[in-house]
């Protein structure tokens, strides 16, 4: 059975307000037929930005992951990275696209010489693989990241050490999630 949350049940039911539409000009006028049969449901993540511990799950020293969208069907995952220091947090090879946007601070990788400051939008292609750095000078750092395929984490000379996808990462989020009493089921209101 489909998890239904406040938000997602709201896209469901139209307000009063809708059913006379039909008197509003045709551009103020709502979509009038109905939406695709199997369609997934809209996914709305409110506070993305929230400082709640509770929704943020460890990942590393001074390092946190907040689910947004966990696709299964299409092997992707959209979540906010937050760190508290400096230093290396990873090095890893990407088997499909990343699309990063910095909200705060910056980062760097060691083999480009760009940095990706506040507000930067950063496209990974598949099959690079770069060591990330938050430098010495930034000491609170959040980019929203949308991860296709798996990041396969390897050390200097390119030999695997471990990997992440959306699903080593909803068993992160399932286990974080039941550690502080959400329980496990939570992460399903970001699976689609």
């Amino acid at each position: 059975m489909r998890l239904r949350t406040k938000l997602q049940a709201c896209h469901l039911t139209r307000p009063s307000s809708m059913n006379a539409s039909q008197s509003l000009p045709e551009e103020r006028q709502p979509y009038a037929k109905p939406q695709p049969w199997g369609m997934a449901l809209d996914m709305v993540v409110p506070e993305v930005l929230t400082d709640d511990p509770l929704l943020w799950a460890p990942v590393g020293e001074n390092m946190w992951s907040r689910p947004l969208h966990l696709n299964v069907s299409s092997g992707f995952y959209v979540h906010l990275l937050k760190v508290k220091r400096s230093g290396l947090l990873q090095r890893h090879r990407h088997s499909g696209m990343v699309h990063a946007y910095v909200i705060r601070g910056k980062w760097l990788y060691l083999e480009h010489d760009w940095v990706a400051t506040e507000g930067s939008y950063v496209f990974e292609p598949p099959g690079e693989t770069h060591t990330l750095v938050v430098p010495d000078d930034c000491q609170d750092m959040v980019t929203l990241f949308t991860v296709h395929g798996a990041l396969m984490y390897v050390d200097p000379q390119g030999n695997a050490t471990g990997y992440d996808d959306v699903f080593t990462r909803i068993e992160k989020y399932r286990a974080h999630f039941q550690a502080v009493g959400l329980g496990e089921d939570y992460v399903k209101r970001f699976m689609r």
